[in-house]
């Protein structure tokens, strides 16, 4: 793939892909509302274009971290039901109302203040209640439940949906899920006829007991690996392609990069990539002669990263693609179709989550598709 001259990467969001794996997540999860995690600009996709191909593809319901992100959904789907997984923002109430956008309350202050709001107009604003079923973070703690219920049984409010988070849901076999599933259960015994929702990505896919009324998926719709150990189902959504700017030679012995971390073991090419820890190609993607790094796809072949990833370049070692050498200006592919995010995740010792949300970089952003199904 040869890169226009002098507009560096070029990340491509396939809107279509994004579409077809909400699609297939939504099938799997029938008789549930499928709703789409779009937090962290939709995973680093770009929150407004996969807000509204999302939409398009069938789902109403979203969930973000902040009130700036709800937003932000908001001017894009005046229609969509947009819920606030960081709660409810000290002093933020009326612009949530002025926004319509509902709040998942974790909290008894959070409770009081929205509450109090809803006494101030007398209308029963909509919200969501969370509790902490074994993750300690975000939630009322589980013996808040009972006084909970009673606080909002005195007024005659009733949330939206109560929900919880899975600690262990990429991994199906972890006892910790059936605890926490159990625990939930207590919960929605304190809740009666109020919808539920405890499923992310991982749970979706790996069991229905966990589906309830609504599933969030998040990770999955973006062409992530969700289960940890399982091939990943999911349509690739995002292909980022970066330019070589030179190819060069280096000699056995000589060293690569800062820190002299790689020395050549024999007689190589190599291939200057612009791409590096400032665009979001972690420095733990390095190639030491201890530890191999990073892989980028050029020409048909997995060729790896040698030496220190810089701040804006990397080197790739392309010896054995033989005569067949790259030119400057050709594409290497980071992510995308032959190299997944995850691929590059694991061999940084993380997560597809987190290679997504650094997607920041210098690149040149393309959409492809818009959720629609082709007529």
């Amino acid at each position: 793939m040869t890169l226009t001259s002098g507009l560096g990467g070029q990340l491509s969001i396939d809107l279509g892909a994004l579409a077809r794996n909400w699609r297939a997540l939504d099938k799997v999860s029938a008789g549930a509302l499928t709703a789409a995690v779009v937090k962290a600009d939709a995973y680093g996709t770009g929150i407004e274009m996969s807000s509204k191909a999302l939409h398009a593809a069938g789902a109403r319901f979203f969930f973000v971290a902040t009130p700036d992100e709800g937003m932000t959904v908001r001017a894009a789907l005046p229609d969509a039901h947009i819920f606030i997984l960081g709660g409810l923002y000290p002093g933020a109430a009326n612009l949530y109302i002025r926004q319509n956008l509902m709040p998942v309350i974790g909290s008894m202050a959070m409770l009081e203040e929205w509450l109090g709001k809803c006494i101030e107009r007398n209308e029963a604003y909509p919200s969501a209640f969370h509790f902490d079923t074994g993750i300690n973070r975000l939630g009322f703690r589980l013996n808040e439940a009972a006084l909970v219920r009673e606080r909002i049984e005195r007024l005659g409010y009733a949330p939206q949906m109560v929900m919880s988070h899975l600690a262990c849901a990429d991994q199906p076999s972890h006892e910790k899920n059936r605890t926490q599933l159990a625990l939930f259960g207590s919960v929605m015994a304190q809740f009666p006829g109020i919808p539920a929702s405890l499923a992310n990505s991982a749970a979706l896919m790996t069991g229905r007991d966990y589906h309830f009324q609504m599933v969030r998926p998040g990770i999955a719709l973006y062409g992530g690996r969700a289960v940890a150990g399982r091939k990943n189902p999911m349509g690739t959504v995002v292909t980022l392609h970066v330019p070589i700017l030179q190819v060069t030679e280096g000699r056995t012995g000589e060293s690569v990069g800062y820190g002299a971390t790689y020395t050549l073991n024999r007689n190589s090419k190599l291939a200057i990539i612009a791409h590096g820890y400032a665009d979001g190609f972690f420095r733990s993607l390095s190639g030491t002669n201890q530890r191999p790094g990073g892989k980028v796809y050029i020409r048909g072949k997995l060729c790896p990263v040698v030496g220190r990833i810089s701040m804006d370049i990397s080197v790739i070692d392309v010896t054995e693609l033989g005569s067949d050498l790259p030119m400057p200006g050709e594409g290497a592919e980071v992510f995308g179709p032959h190299v997944s995010v995850d691929d590059q995740a694991d061999a940084a010792g993380t997560i597809g989550y987190e290679m997504l949300t650094s997607l920041k970089g210098r690149y040149n952003r393309n959409y492809v598709g818009d959720g629609r199904l082709p007529e």
